[in-house]
């Protein structure tokens, strides 16, 4: 085990650099909130273009659910074909937005924590007396060759989400097929469903993650989208240990901020018929803003910490050997005992045989 904690590391530098979470978290709020206000738009202009006549109108008052249910679907006969497809324009959009600010803003954020995470090391490193190479700390590649990468990288990973919802939708069809309309089945297709999604699911976190490892390499390195992922799976050949390390400590730390914003929630919920449900929604809201600022920084501490991974010094690997204690030497004789028959000259001392 190396003689500095990697995933210390991580948190050291995200609590003395508090602006690499900030960063952070301004690129993931501008995309979130874009997102959530062209939705919402959209689904107001949506709603405004549907013509809804007197009788419609005497259904949807009518408190009668069969009635409201008639009333929604002629409303919305022919015009839900307009709505998905504008639907996937916006996804598109949003997509290609995601990708050009996931790969500036980590691009930006991968070079300050290269820059502090690799001095901070050289300095232990030399208080510790171990040798550090004194090469000058430059990053390979240009910022727009390392943006392009990312982009790629980004790109995989959109594609990568969009392959598993096809695949979770594959694994309902051909669980659904233990069950028919003469012989339903629901539980033996619920056995049967239950594995092959949490089997993609395992599979889309762990190339999602291995994706977004590899884009500290196409900062550092300068690689290109295949060279990145190749150097990531040696880095989890080399050092799983530190690897897993890293994850699990920020995994349950991010594991215990959603229990403690879960709970923080149930609070103003418990209360919601004795409070103003504005002032319920409120407490919800600013809940689940802080839940999402700590996820981001915990989120920066885990990339400071497979940071510390990739730029620690080959000897702090090696383990520290305890000292050797000095063997006493042993006492050579000054002097020759003369008493000893086999040292003697004189005749007739050893007895003839």
């Amino acid at each position: 085990m190396p003689r500095i904690s990697s995933t210390a590391e991580g948190f050291r530098t995200a609590f003395r650099r508090p602006s690499f979470a900030l960063a952070e978290i301004i690129w993931r709020w501008v995309v979130g909130v874009t997102a959530t206000l062209l939705l919402l738009f959209g689904f107001f202009e949506y709603l405004d273009t549907l013509p809804v006549n007197y009788g419609e109108t005497l259904f949807l008052k009518s408190g009668q659910p069969f009635l409201i249910s008639q009333a929604i679907a002629h409303v919305l006969r022919g015009s839900v074909v307009r709505a998905v497809l504008s639907l996937m324009v916006a996804a598109l959009l949003l997509v290609l937005l995601w990708i050009i600010a996931a790969s500036l803003g980590r691009a930006t954020i991968l070079r300050a924590i290269l820059d502090s995470v690799g001095d901070q090391l050289a300095a232990k490193a030399g208080a510790m007396g171990v040798a550090v190479k004194n090469e000058p700390r430059s990053l390979t590649g240009t910022s727009w060759e390392s943006v392009a990468t990312l982009a790629r990288l980004n790109f995989l990973r959109v594609s990568l989400a969009l392959a598993t919802i096809i695949a979770l939708l594959g694994a309902s069809i051909l669980a659904g097929f233990a069950s028919s309309e003469t012989h339903p089945r629901p539980g033996v297709v619920f056995f049967l469903f239950v594995p092959l999604a949490v089997l993609v699911g395992l599979a889309w976190f762990g190339l999602n993650w291995l994706l977004s490892l590899a884009a500290v390499f196409a900062v550092k390195d300068g690689e290109g989208a295949v060279g990145a992922i190749s150097a990531a799976v040696c880095l989890c050949r080399e050092r799983p240990g530190a690897i897993a390390a890293v994850s699990t400590w920020t995994g349950l730390a991010h594991l215990v901020a959603f229990v403690a914003a879960t709970t923080a929630v149930s609070l103003p919920m418990g209360f919601a018929g004795l409070l103003p449900w504005r002032l319920v929604v409120l407490a919800i809201l600013a809940v689940t803003v802080a839940y999402f600022a700590v996820a981001d920084w915990i989120y920066t501490a885990r990339l400071a910490g497979y940071v510390a991974i990739i730029e620690m010094p080959e000897d702090l690997w090696k383990p520290a050997m305890p000292p050797t204690p000095a063997t006493p030497a042993t006492p050579v004789p000054s002097s020759i005992d003369r008493d000893e028959l086999i040292l003697s000259d004189l005749p007739g001392l050893i007895p003839e045989t």
